[in-house]
């Protein structure tokens, strides 16, 4: 299991954000204990992050409620393709809806189909959310992410504190209830998971590349899904756990820049050498008989 990132992110009302963003200390919104030096964070933020617990699974059998009120088992999205995990409860007032926003705009921009090179599952971390409130943000991200198959292939899940606790601890997603606050302090990322459902790759933060959820999407189908260049690029880029992000490999590419080097002369060393071989040939052909010679007299 890789070490846990403690890159921090917590829910505060608009107002707060915006003066947080702009220069207020780590621990906005929440009250410092008695004695703690204002350097350190709070209980309730040392309390959260993402633990990357890479290549583990995720308990398929658990089970939810989808936007519709049915239930249903989190295997039911798992099989066949990768899917993308979004943690994020639905009256969320700040951070969770710049998450699922990150991850619709990323998303838009793929030229990868959903429902058929991947899923998307969102799953509130609030016990107090219904299937209601899912189908009212599900609708909210349908007009942004407006991809034929995202209706039925982005679900929006709600499920009781076991149901939520036993994923949420497989996952590595770690979370707190403010009291103070009346919200909940929460990490800000998403998963991508194999059609098995293993955990694969973390990206962290409230925007997501284009480039990194692609390749995470690619590299979770075992080459499933991507074409030939894809392949090509994912051997020159990394996945940095630490970062959530892919990095360029400079040994990797040098190395395919030097096989291309040699392919190229190799091409051109042949090329040359067929076209002096018919050179030759055309000399030899446009060549008259040589007369033979008479006979030496004696």
């Amino acid at each position: 299991m890789f070490a846990s990132v403690s890159l921090v992110s917590f829910v505060l009302s608009p107002p707060q954000a915006a003066a947080q963003m702009a220069s207020g200390p780590a621990s906005a919104g929440f009250k410092r204990e008695a004695g703690l030096p204002s350097s350190q964070l709070p209980a309730a933020l040392r309390a959260i992050g993402f633990d990357q617990n890479i290549d583990r699974h995720v308990p398929l059998d658990t089970m939810f409620r989808d936007e519709s009120g049915a239930a249903v088992r989190l295997g039911d999205y798992f099989g066949k393709r990768p899917v993308v995990l979004v943690f994020a409860y639905y009256d969320c007032p700040m951070l969770c809806t710049l998450v699922i926003n990150g991850l619709s705009s990323a998303l838009g921009v793929l030229t990868l189909v959903p429902g058929k090179d991947f899923e998307i599952v969102t799953v509130s971390f609030n016990p107090r959310d219904t299937p209601a409130s899912a189908a009212a943000k599900k609708a909210v991200y349908l007009q942004r992410y407006q991809q034929p198959g995202a209706s039925e292939s982005w679900h929006f899940l709600t499920g009781d504190q076991p149901s939520i606790d036993r994923l949420t601890q497989a996952a590595g997603f770690r979370y707190a209830w403010d009291a103070d606050t009346g919200q909940f302090a929460h990490p800000s990322g998403i998963i991508v998971l194999t059609p098995d459902g293993r955990l694969a790759r973390y990206l962290f933060g409230i925007e997501y590349g284009p480039r990194d959820l692609r390749y995470g999407i690619i590299e979770a189908s075992a080459g499933k899904v991507g074409t030939a260049v894809d392949a090509v690029l994912l051997y020159c880029y990394h996945y940095d756990p630490m970062t959530g992000r892919y990095g360029l490999i400079i040994m990797r590419v040098m190395r395919l820049a030097g096989a291309a080097t040699v392919l190229a002369l190799g091409a051109f060393i042949l090329l040359m050498l067929r076209r002096e071989r018919r050179g030759r040939v055309g000399a030899d052909l446009g060549r008259p008989w040589a007369a033979q010679a008479p006979p030496l007299r004696k």
